[in-house]
């Protein structure tokens, strides 16, 4: 397995406490700015396909827009149904006001 450090972003591109969507290696990721920290989350829920930067922020958790599952958005874990299968996580780095994500191939 290669690692290779992707550039995705720009710092200006999430707002705080928003959501962006960017793209891996032709996957969709959803980039949140949680107080100033940036995460990266593989961007489509587990449950029903939708975009969970379509979705909302409350702390530190993400709702799905379709059906209200949510996921915590450090870890992925799921915290509520009807989702049952956590999210994929991707390490992050920012350099300057560049977004990194660890890309895993």
């Amino acid at each position: 397995m290669s690692e290779k450090w992707i550039d995705v972003a720009k710092l200006g591109d999430v707002p705080e406490g928003g959501t962006f969507v960017a793209a891996l290696g032709g996957e969709p990721i959803c980039l949140y700015n949680l107080g100033g920290r940036i995460y990266a989350t593989h961007d489509i829920c587990t449950h029903a396909k939708a975009s969970l930067a379509e979705g909302f922020i409350e702390g530190e958790n993400i709702e799905c827009p379709l059906h209200q599952a949510q996921f915590h958005i450090p870890t992925g874990k799921v915290v509520s149904a009807p989702a049952t299968v956590a999210l994929r996580v991707y390490a992050v780095k920012v350099e300057g006001d560049t977004i990194y994500v660890l890309r895993q191939t």
